[in-house]
C-alpha cells in the first residue's frame, strides 16, 4: 500500500481536521526529497521539530530539518545535532520549570528517546497524501475519539492493549525517535512546546504507527467500522424524553380535554 492510498483511508474513517503526516529520518549525506523545503534556506527562519510538523499537517508542506534549521535546544540535543554536554545532562533545562531540582530535571532528559550523534542528517515531515518519499512513521493528530479509532484499528487483529510512556515533555522525541526505534503504535500526549510552537489545540492528541503497518491499520479501520465502531461516534437517540410537569399537564389536557372542567 502506498502513502496516498493509506492517507485516503485515514481521512475516510477518521475525518481529521489536519493532514496525516509521513515522517522519515535520513542518514547523514542522504539528500532531502525534491519537494522538501529547508526552513532556514527557504523560509528564512529556524524552527522546532513540532513546528515543522505543524507546517506539514496544516499547510501541506514537506520540510526537511537538520541541525542548522532548528531553534529548539532540546531537539538539537536529542536528535544528535549538538553535543549532549554536562549542562544538558545536569537537568538544568528542566530545573525550576518542569522539575523541582536538577536531579529530577536530569531524569527528564534521560527519559527522552535519542539519536546518537551522526545517526541522522535530516528529519523529513510531509503531508501523507502528497509526499515524494517513503515514510518510516505515520503521524495523525486528532481528538481523543479519533485517536481511539486508530488504537482500535491497530488492535483489531490481535487484541490486547497498547502501552505508552509519557513525560509531558519533548514530544518530538516520542513522535520521531521512539516511533522509529520501537516500531510499534503509540499514543502521543502533545507537550507544552508543541502547543506553543506547533499550535496544537487543547482538544488534540496524536498517534503514530510504523508505515509498515499500513495494511494492518486499514484492515482494522474497515473491520471495526463494519462492527459498528465508527467516527463520528453516534449518540444514542432511541429514547423518549421526560419533560417538565407543566408540559406534561398540557399533554394530559390534549389526551382528555374535559379533565380540567371536571376538576
Amino acid at each position: 500500500m502506498d502513502a496516498s492510498t493509506l492517507n485516503a483511508q485515514l481521512e475516510k474513517h477518521l475525518r481529521v481536521s489536519t493532514f496525516p503526516v509521513g515522517i522519515r529520518s535520513l542518514a547523514p549525506g542522504e539528500p532531502a526529497p525534491p519537494k522538501a523545503k529547508r526552513p532556514l534556506q527557504h523560509l528564512g527562519v529556524k524552527v522546532a521539530i513540532c513546528q515543522g510538523i505543524g507546517f506539514a499537517r496544516r499547510y501541506g508542506w514537506t520540510l526537511a530539518m537538520g541541525g542548522e534549521d532548528l531553534s529548539c535546544p532540546i531537539a538539537k540535543a536529542v536528535f544528535g545535532f549538538a553535543p549532549r554536554n554536562e549542562y544538558y545532562t545536569s537537568g538544568a533545562l528542566a530545573d525550576g520549570m518542569y522539575a523541582s531540582c536538577r536531579e529530577a530535571g536530569a531524569r527528564f532528559e534521560e527519559a527522552l528517546a535519542k539519536y546518537e550523534p551522526g545517526e541522522t542528517g535530516l528529519v523529513v515531515a510531509g503531508p501523507l497524501g502528497r509526499i515524494d518519499f517513503v515514510p518510516q512513521t505515520v503521524l495523525v493528530y486528532g481528538n481523543s475519539a479519533q485517536v481511539l479509532r486508530l488504537l482500535n484499528a491497530c488492535l483489531f487483529e490481535k487484541g490486547g492493549a497498547i502501552g505508552g510512556e509519557f513525560s509531558g515533555r519533548g514530544d518530538c522525541s516520542d513522535i520521531v525517535i521512539r516511533s522509529h526505534r520501537q516500531q510499534k503504535p503509540q499514543v502521543i500526549l502533545p507537550c507544552y512546546g508543541d502547543r506553543i510552537f506547533g499550535m496544537t489545540a487543547d482538544d488534540e492528541m496524536a498517534f503514530t504507527f510504523p508505515f509498515a503497518m499500513a495494511e494492518q491499520v486499514v484492515k482494522g479501520l474497515e473491520g471495526t467500522h463494519a462492527g459498528g465502531v465508527r467516527y463520528p461516534i453516534p449518540v444514542y437517540l432511541r429514547y423518549q424524553a421526560e419533560f417538565p410537569k407543566s408540559y406534561q399537564e398540557l399533554e394530559k389536557l390534549w389526551a382528555d380535554p374535559e379533565a380540567k372542567d371536571r376538576g
